[in-house]
């Protein structure tokens, strides 16, 4: 392998891709995975146990790799990489490279010479900074060129206006983003002076009206300290495996923003740490020169390089032991909680909730519990050769797709009802050997027939599981204690709902038969 900067990738038997790393010396780190170490993190135990090939990319230098490495890791979603939840939905502020510039919301970064603000994971708080833009400068929704003057238009007026002037305002625009609200208030505080001075009112109320609109928007950002340099406060707080880190923008000694990336992994908190620096600065125009964490990421040294050349000036991490700072970091990290306790409180909420549909299927059968896992067979041949079975399963009401399996049937005669005693059998003999969770409810593919011989399996087992059967031909609903079917009405959400199942566990069947019986008559 070359000793050069760049981006390697591990992958499994099956050719995924399940890591993706950066490195300075490429031949070093790949290797440092294979050699003796007296301790490894179970996550790398895991991950080397995997690897089956490596592929690398050299690129131009460190920078060039951190920015690979995160492209590809949102490209290929490893399964060792942490994943950043919303990453790949952050919105940013894009001025563009027009001759007369305007200001939009993307999501989608490319390289066309914009500028591009953010990322913005708090929707709602830049849709506010951008009616201020609004407010503050008047930017174009369209123009029409004039031989002195632009005509610009915005909302529902008018504005004449110099190619010259609107340059200016956009250059104010910017370094208003930037933080620089001060220079921006003194500068405009001077042009409106200019105007006035020379009896061009409705010029100087135009520049009125904008720096109203900034100092409108300082009185609501919450004021922290006396120090009014620019920085970025970090925040972090995990319960298990659940993490959320909280971004706090600071420009002027006032916080302008709160931005939030959470994840779901094993990693410590400077790995994760690590990845949301690289994901959240590296399409960014605007850097801080200090940033502040309550523990330094991973690589830190190399992370500062790369974000001082993207920078332009040096950039700091801190970790602050007291002041000031120490308190706005407690402030990050109480914000992250709030919005950690959210999260997992929604995850409690979602998982016990259960769907009406669910409560009705529990009252209709008489159910102990409600049928949030249910499996279905079904069983198909054509004319009593290449006879082969299906289960689906449907979790909270929804097609639970990697739960669903394919079986070959023993059977060389047109049985339906062994069939459906084999692979019942089969299914539940495996789920308890290997100790896996059983179904609320068993549905079946057939008349009573079919679910007496589905019966038969269960108590062979031992199993006294739900089981009930969903006859094509009327639709017809049987359960084992009664020879008649069930009446439900026809309409009902609840028999929709196990019609659903029914033809799912139908269709895996079909295609898995049609499938077989082509092999088998390519093999003649």
């Amino acid at each position: 392998m070359p000793a050069s900067p760049g981006v390697y990738q591990f992958k499994d038997k099956s050719d995924n891709i399940i890591y993706i790393g950066k490195a300075k010396n490429l031949k070093k780190r790949v290797k440092s995975y294979f050699q003796k170490k007296s301790y490894r993190t179970p996550k790398e135990q895991s991950l080397i146990k995997r690897i089956n090939t490596l592929e690398w990319i050299v690129c131009q230098d460190e920078a060039d790799a951190f920015i690979t490495e995160a492209n590809l890791i949102k490209k290929h979603k490893p399964k060792y990489n942490v994943q950043l939840k919303d990453d790949k939905s952050f919105p940013y502020l894009k001025i563009t490279n027009e001759a007369l510039p305007k200001i939009d919301v993307t999501r989608t970064i490319l390289n066309d010479q914009s500028t591009y603000f953010g990322p913005y994971t708090d929707v709602k708080s830049m849709r506010r900074l951008l009616d201020v833009l609004h407010r503050a400068f008047p930017i174009r929704n369209c123009y029409v060129e004039l031989q002195d003057k632009s005509v610009v238009k915005k909302g529902l007026g008018l504005i004449k206006i110099s190619q010259e002037e609107y340059h200016e305002m956009i250059e104010h625009m910017i370094l208003f983003l930037k933080g620089g609200t001060k220079s921006v208030e003194k500068k405009l505080a001077k042009k409106m002076d200019l105007f006035s001075s020379k009896l061009m009112y409705e010029e100087s109320a135009r520049v009125r009206d904008q720096l109203r609109a900034i100092k409108s928007f300082k009185t609501r950002q919450r004021k922290l300290e006396a120090d009014f340099s620019n920085r970025d406060i970090f925040g972090v707080k995990s319960k298990d495996d659940y993490h959320v880190v909280v971004i706090l923008r600071i420009q002027e000694g006032r916080i302008i923003s709160r931005e939030k990336v959470s994840s779901k992994t094993n990693l410590p908190v400077s790995e994760l740490l690590r990845s949301v620096i690289v994901n959240f600065y590296m399409n960014s125009a605007y850097i801080p020169s200090k940033i502040y964490f309550p523990e330094l990421p991973d690589e830190t040294e190399d992370l500062q390089e790369w974000l001082s050349t993207l920078n332009g000036k040096k950039v700091q991490f801190l970790v602050p032991q007291r002041s000031q700072k120490l308190q706005e970091v407690k402030l990050a990290n109480k914000n992250a909680q709030l919005l950690l306790n959210e999260w997992l409180l929604n995850l409690k909420k979602r998982k016990d909730y259960v769907p009406k549909i669910l409560q009705e299927l529990q009252d209709i059968f008489g159910l102990d519990v409600s049928p949030r896992l249910i499996e279905a067979f079904d069983i198909s041949h054509l004319g009593g050769t290449d006879t082969v079975a299906s289960m689906v399963v449907f979790k909270d009401g929804k097609p639970y797709k990697s739960g669903y399996r394919k079986y070959n049937i023993n059977v060389d005669k047109i049985d339906d009802f062994e069939s459906m005693k084999e692979v019942v059998f089969r299914r539940y003999k495996r789920q308890l050997a290997e100790k896996n969770p059983l179904p609320d409810l068993i549905l079946i593919d057939g008349g009573k027939g079919q679910l007496s011989s589905a019966k038969l399996s269960l108590d062979k087992l031992e199993l006294n599981l739900p089981v009930v059967a969903l006859a094509k031909k009327l639709e017809e609903v049987f359960i084992p204690t009664k020879k008649q079917p069930l009446i439900i009405a026809k309409n009902s959400p609840a028999l929709n709902l196990l019609k659903q199942i029914r033809d799912e566990a139908h269709r895996f069947a079909i295609t898995f038969q049609r499938s077989k019986r082509t092999k088998r008559m390519l093999t003649k």
